[in-house]
Order: structure tokens, then sequence, then C-alpha cells
């Protein structure tokens, strides 16, 4: 990525990474540090969906049919979200483009309102020991603070650190075997993806097995180079 580019509108950045590469942690640094707002689309359609708008009522229609929501759809709700005040600063889009068909529809909402893509930030990661980190992941039961087997146990053996819960839980697909198969599904659904914004010179690749910090640092340092 050409890291003189600048951006006079508000900033659109995009966060890509397999399950477990730690995207939600940085976008909430992000949002902290820059002020922007993370847009997930998975909380979009919830939300357009509950407050009943136009998209939300046609996503929620598909979804009780059983079917998948249109990119058309999600785009509309995009479309909706991106107007609102707090948005004016910037975002950041976790889980959205998935392919080369929905990056070009987003081409295409941002042609309409002046902006453009300003950072596609590709969160690289070791298969293997991605493996190994998101196994061996579980969450306070109440709280939700999270440890793991080998990188992070509670100070006190089977004690929460956070609220003193004695209950933990782990996603039913956090094991070896199925994260396996998430990381190999995110491969080979990201990799034209990944292609298509490498050819538009606005992919940043971050090294996302670097400690929580440095990974961070990293990315601030992208990150203020194309919202100067």
């Amino acid at each position: 990525m050409d890291g003189s580019s600048q951006v006079t509108a508000p900033a659109v950045l995009i966060l890509l990474g397999p399950p477990g590469a730690g995207k939600g942690t940085q976008a909430r640094k992000l949002t902290e540090a820059f002020g922007l707002v993370q847009l997930s689309t998975g909380d979009l359609l919830r939300a357009a969906v509950a407050e009943g708008t136009e998209a939300g009522r046609a996503a929620e229609a598909v979804m009780k049919a059983g079917g998948l929501v249109s990119d058309e759809i999600v785009i509309a709700i995009l479309r909706d979200r991106m107007a609102e005040p707090d948005c004016a600063a910037g975002v950041i889009l976790d889980g959205f483009p998935r392919t080369t068909v929905q990056a070009r529809a987003l081409d295409g909402l941002l042609a309409e309102t002046g902006q453009s893509i300003a950072a596609v930030l590709s969160m690289e990661v070791d298969d293997a020991a991605m493996v190994d980190r998101v196994s061996g992941r579980y969450t306070c039961a109440k709280c939700g603070e999270g440890y793991h087997d080998s990188f992070k146990q509670p100070k006190a053996e089977g004690v929460c650190d956070s609220c003193g819960s004695t209950e933990f839980k782990r996603r039913a697909d956090d094991n070896a075997t199925a994260v396996a198969s998430r990381l190999k599904a995110y491969h080979a659904e990201t990799a034209p993806l990944i292609a298509y914004y490498q050819d538009r010179d606005v992919l940043a690749p971050v090294d996302a097995m670097a400690g929580i910090d440095d990974v961070s640092g990293e990315i601030a340092g992208i990150v203020r180079q194309v919202i100067a």
C-alpha cells in the first residue's frame, strides 16, 4: 500500500482476518484511538430488523423464509448506517465484503458519497499456530472475560480474575478440527478479495501473530498515514 495516499472524506477501513486473529480487539482499539465506528454486518442486520427500517424488513422476511440475505439488502443497510452522524469520522467494516462481488458493490456505494477505501488491514496468521490459539480459548460464563489454556489462565485456578465467577465456557466449534476447517474456508473465500485490494494498492498486511500491543501499534501507524 502506498502510505502517501490521503483521504478527505470520512475514512473507510476494512478489517480482514480469520476467526481468532484478533479483529474484535483491534477494532475496539481503533474506535478508542481514532473515533471510528466499527460496523459488523451481523450486528447491522440485527439492528435494522429491530428498528424496522425498510431494508431491515426486507432482511427479516428473507431470514424468516430461511434464505440468505442478499448483497443488495446488506448494502442498503450499510448505506443507511454510514449516513448516521456518528460515522462522520470514519468506519471500520468487519465481516464485509467477503467476496469480490461484494467488494464491487461496496465500491458502488462509496462512489455515491464520494468516498473510497482508505486501507484494507489484512491480519496475516500462521495457520498451525492459530489452531493452537483458538482451540485453547475459553471465557467466563458470567462476565465474558477471555482466557486461554496456554497463554492466559486465571490468577487463581478456576476463578475469574474480573468477577470472581467459577463458571467458564468454551465455544463448541473452538476445537482443533473445527478451527482448521474455518481457516481453510477463510483462505479460500478471502484470497480473491486480497488480490482485489492489492491491485488497488490499498492492502496493508499486518502480522497478527505478534503481541496485541505490537499489532495495535502497527495498525495505528497505517491508519495515521491514511487519515492524516
